[in-house]
């Protein structure tokens, strides 16, 4: 255009120039500062605003209005703004305020007074390309007396020299931007790097990160488990107890984190309520309002890995294309880490099982063949007449026989002939799992073995088998479980192995029940073992179910957890079918325990010798804990652990409700309640002897032998039984002396 032909139909040249001298600023909103003021001061307006536009995802943004900047950008669909009939029509529009997307009238009122009454849009277009590069907004234009022509030509003339300069200041800023946001993702990869050795510490801190970003109230992370199509959840708001949390899981095509994972699409939800896959549920339960939405895929190249959900935008009505965009930049991030975190978190547990059969294979000796053969040519018969009489004590065995009549038990159910297993096999498996028990005090090998005998003593009392209460497989499971369920136990806790550190507590921890797994992961190995696998007869898929009930089985001797399942125990009562597997695996978890506790259920002298090898054991711990400078809890700590009262909670709590329900599904088995009580008459009998000599110590107490006849002299005479003689030789008929 030749410069004689230009024409001015409302501006003053000379005020255009003055204004185009001052933006200078590389700052959009300076330059927009100074636009505004000059249109304001042109038109008479009240304010004036620009909302330029962002072609890739039709939208517009406002930063400034009239001379505020705001605290926070704003970004809203043009389609569902009254903008959008200027830049669709490409001329002025007149239009009212209310039609304002609602944060931004909020802003506005804020902004001007009186209430805004009109507003005039005008579109002005891209000099090169075919759309409109921004709107300009004159809010009470009227004011002056203006026309709306008048003001169309104020906007239009002036951006005819200026929108060169304002388009390089915006698309500098987008430059800048981009600059500030690689810096802070480089910021946030280095941060979230430092997390790979602790996969739950690395989710905490991702979402931490996410949260930054996007400016997000709550947020939560699902991995997805590809083997079982779901998601899995154990970090919520970017934060986690240090205790094993109880993981939240949903099916792959579930839900707004499921369509995500199952797309790879983003979702950003402005309403959530308003969306079909929004489950209010949740909300209801905890309280918590959701407004708004922003979900993305993380993924390993091409595959999703996992899902993130922000939720809540603070200090704005939803999340912008631009959170999208550091979501989307964040998550290329968040699935490297996490891939590198699965594979180095694989590197440690393989380091540590190599470091555990090291430590393993210099413990225990090979089984020879020698040993198997000596085994398998016992010339003692070993006929014990109540070997399967319920009240019969297993400790009263040599302990050298053992082996023995481990193999004799099988052989007498008859697994060896129902599963095809070798009795050289069955003979080097018991030998091998013999040597894989440690000379703890109380978790060794007779342990072991006594809860072997007692599930022999259940399968033959109450005919588990003969009347279908389990299946021969189950059956074989029940009696390897036992033999197995503690297998290199180190005579520690579960917690104590965790607080520690322990090689097993890095391998098996996040799954909680650390002992109780790595004894499952040992039977393994004594099954892989050659020459021991005695399920190697079976058929694949009757091998993978005896296994997994073997795993089962172990992990329910776990007693932190005995509580939750003793629950579901006690609704067999009504409901027991013995065609239902998932009913029959309840009932073989509620013998597990039983078989596992089965010394409180001999005579008060077997219950008291077990008490003094357990607190043995516990006592150890507690000094170990306190040499860790750790304060361990009553029962580990020998200086006040008050034995007779545990002895008596334990009794009350666990045991006598654990068999007494086995003795209403089973009458058969009520002996095994009344000698439960009749224990806890003795400990109740034997806290008057404590009380009376609690200065020598309570485990020195417990550890004499007078204790056994002291306690039982005085239950006789409890019971009415006149002129008892003392057992402790000195002569006197009903003698009260503790002769202790």
């Amino acid at each position: 255009m030749a410069c004689s032909t230009l024409k001015f139909a409302a501006s003053d040249p000379a005020c255009i120039l003055d204004l185009c001298s001052t933006l200078y600023d590389r700052n959009a909103p300076e330059i927009q500062i100074k636009i505004n003021n000059y249109l304001k001061k042109q038109t008479g307006s009240s304010t004036v605003f620009l909302a330029p536009l962002l072609r890739g995802t039709e939208e517009a943004v406002v930063q400034v209005i009239g001379e505020k900047v705001l605290q926070q950008e704003m970004r809203f669909p043009l389609s569902e703004s009254v903008l959008n009939t200027a830049v669709k029509h490409r001329h002025s529009v007149e239009g009212v305020p209310s039609e304002l997307d609602a944060e931004l009238l909020k802003n506005l009122q804020a902004t001007i007074e009186p209430e805004p009454r009109t507003l005039l849009n005008v579109p002005v277009l891209h000099p090169e390309e075919d759309c409109a590069a921004l709107v300009v907004c004159l809010v009470n234009y009227d004011e002056k007396g203006l026309t709306e022509a008048t003001c169309t030509h104020l906007v239009t003339e002036l951006f005819r020299y200026c929108l060169g300069t304002v388009l390089n200041t915006f698309a500098y800023e987008e430059e800048k931007q981009m600059r500030l946001q690689c810096q802070s993702m480089l910021a946030v990869a280095k941060n979230i790097f430092s997390h790979l050795g602790d996969l739950t510490d690395l989710l905490r801190e991702i979402m931490v990160e996410a949260r930054k970003l996007t400016n997000a109230e709550r947020c939560s992370l699902f991995l997805l488990d590809s083997e079982h199509d779901h998601l899995v959840a154990k970090i919520f708001d970017g934060e986690t107890s240090t205790e094993t949390l109880e993981e939240m899981r949903i099916a792959k095509n579930q839900g707004i984190a499921g369509h995500v994972a199952t797309t790879g699409e983003v979702l950003n939800i402005r309403n959530a309520y308003s969306h079909p896959l929004f489950y209010k549920g949740i909300d209801d339960i905890t309280g918590f309002k959701t407004r708004n939405i922003l979900c993305f895929p993380i993924r390993k190249d091409k595959d999703i890995i996992g899902v993130a959900q922000l939720c809540n935008k603070k200090n704005g009505l939803y999340f912008d294309v631009f959170d999208e965009e550091v979501a989307m930049a964040f998550s290329i991030y968040c699935g490297i880490s996490i891939m590198h975190s699965l594979v180095y978190r694989e590197m440690q547990e393989a380091q540590a099982r190599n470091q555990l059969i090291n430590e393993l294979m210099i413990y225990h000796m090979k089984v020879s063949d020698e040993d198997v053969a000596l085994l398998l040519a016992c010339p003692s018969s070993h006929n014990i007449s109540d070997l399967s009489d319920l009240t019969f004590s297993p400790r009263s065995l040599p302990h050298e026989e053992m082996a023995c009549y481990t193999l004799l038990m099988f052989e007498d159910l008859g697994l060896h002939v129902l599963f095809n297993i070798k009795r050289e096999t069955l003979a080097r498996f018991i030998l091998f799992v013999k040597k894989g028990y440690r000379d703890t005090p109380y978790h060794n090998w007779r342990h072991a073995f006594c809860t072997v005998h007692f599930a022999f003593l259940l399968i033959k009392n109450l005919d588990l088998v003969k009347h279908e209460y389990i299946t021969p497989l189950e059956c074989l499971a029940f009696m390897v479980s036992c033999a197995c369920h503690d297998l290199d136990h180190r005579g520690t806790t579960n917690s104590f192995q965790t607080q520690s550190g322990t090689v097993l507590a890095n391998l098996y921890s996040s799954d909680g029940s650390v002992m109780e797994r790595h004894h499952f992961a040992q039977a393994v190995c004594m099954l892989n073992t050659q020459g021991c696998n005695i399920l190697d007869g079976i058929p694949r898929e009757q091998y993978t179910k005896c296994l997994d009930l073997i795993r089962d089985l172990i992990l329910a001797t776990d007693l932190a957890t005995h509580f939750t399942v003793f629950k579901e125990q006690q609704k067999l009562l009504v409901e027991f079918q013995k065609h239902k597997e998932d009913q029959r695996r309840l009932l073989l978890c509620l013998f597990m325990t039983a078989c596992d506790l089965s010394d409180q259920t001999k005579d008060w002298s077997v219950a008291r010798q077990t008490a003094n090898l357990i607190y043995k054991e516990f006592f150890t711990q507690g000094d170990m804990e306190k040499t860790m400078g750790s304060s361990p809890s009553e029962s580990m700590d020998r200086d006040r652990a008050y034995i007779p009262t545990l002895q008596i909670q334990f009794l009350d709590n666990i045991v006598i409700p654990l068999y007494g329900l086995i003795s209403q599904l089973f009458p058969e088995a009520e002996c095994l309640v009344e000698a439960c009580k009749l224990n806890r008459e003795g400990w109740t009998v034997a806290d008057t002897l404590f009380s009376a000599q609690w200065d020598r110590g309570g485990y020195e107490l417990l550890s004499d032998p007078k204790l056994d006849e002291q306690v039982m002299a005085k239950m006789k005479r409890h019971r009415g039984m006149p002129n008892y003689k003392c057992q402790m030789d000195c002569g006197a008929n009903n003698c009260e002396s503790p002769h202790i």
